[in-house]
């Protein structure tokens, strides 16, 4: 299993806005475990009785060719949250950005059957900005081998340097031109580089809140492809005084701007803190 990245990994990652991890980030004993629990929440089983913030796809609702997509999955099963929530997942964020501590903002329980479509690109901290700092690093780990044609995330190198772009929502599930998003975006004379994440099962890739990235659709007919997404912020993030968004401002204290750790835990703290409840989660070996 990872459990630090090189001095070298490090500085890809300042380079190019993402590190690609082949394998390790998750157990094969784990990685079952996961996957079966995948068929339980589409099919709107919830272990905890709790309905995730975000259901955007929905059987028998949605077009069979649309990746389905659950957003805070982990406040409806522990399995899932016992990944999402792993101190080893905060703890490299934290090497990669340099932050004293990580906690979560959301996850996103992603499957990609074969057949299904695109999902544009844009840059995750463009949707931060009810968030101060409005920023976000992200962890995406495959519960199954993937392949190019199977519609694997991909990243434009080196774009986390770009301006951040206002997020395009309407563009965002199912468009004919995934990458045109990045390719508007882009420095006059700037073709974006295009990296597919192709990994074992149980790697994945880190990826700063500003760089670009999507996925092409899965064309090939043998990979179901399931990833597990882990969205984290440091720790000392507040909410904006004014900005809100539609679904997380709901966590909102009044007249507090702080970040109850009931709904975004610290993953990993360099004091050693982290959020007590945590441990009451299954462990993942």
């Amino acid at each position: 299993m990872v459990e630090a990245f090189s001095a070298g990994e490090v500085e890809a990652f300042q380079r190019d806005g993402c590190l690609i991890v082949e394998e390790g980030l998750v157990s094969e004993s784990a990685l079952s475990l996961l996957r079966e629990r995948y068929e339980r929440l589409f099919d709107g089983e919830y272990e905890t009785g709790i309905k995730p913030d975000e259901v955007n796809w929905v059987r028998g609702r949605d077009p069979e060719d649309r990746t389905r997509q659950i957003c805070n999955g982990w406040r409806a099963d522990n399995v899932i949250a016992a990944q999402v929530l792993s101190e080893r997942t905060g703890r490299l964020c934290a090497q990669l950005m340099g932050y004293r501590g990580v906690r979560l903002l959301q996850d996103n329980v992603l499957w990609k059957p074969p057949g299904t479509k695109a999902i544009g690109f844009h840059q995750d901290a463009s949707y931060a900005d009810y968030l101060v700092p409005a920023e976000m690093t992200t962890c995406w780990i495959s519960l199954h081998d993937t392949t190019a044609d199977a519609g694997p995330l991909e990243f434009v190198r080196g774009s986390h340097r770009w301006p951040r772009t206002p997020p395009e929502r309407s563009q965002f599930h199912a468009p004919d031109d995934w990458l045109a998003p990045a390719r508007a975006a882009a420095p006059a004379g700037v073709e974006p580089e295009v990296i597919p994440v192709v990994v074992k099962a149980g790697g994945g890739s880190f990826h700063h809140g500003l760089t670009w990235h999507g996925s092409a659709p899965n064309t090939n007919a043998e990979v179901a492809r399931m990833a597990l997404v882990s969205h984290m912020l440091p720790v000392e993030v507040r909410f904006h005084e004014t900005n809100v968004d539609l679904i997380y401002s709901r966590y909102r204290r009044r007249g507090d701007l702080a970040l109850d750790e009931s709904f975004f835990p610290v993953l990993w703290d360099e004091s050693g803190y982290r959020t007590p409840w945590l441990a009451e989660l299954p462990a993942l070996s």
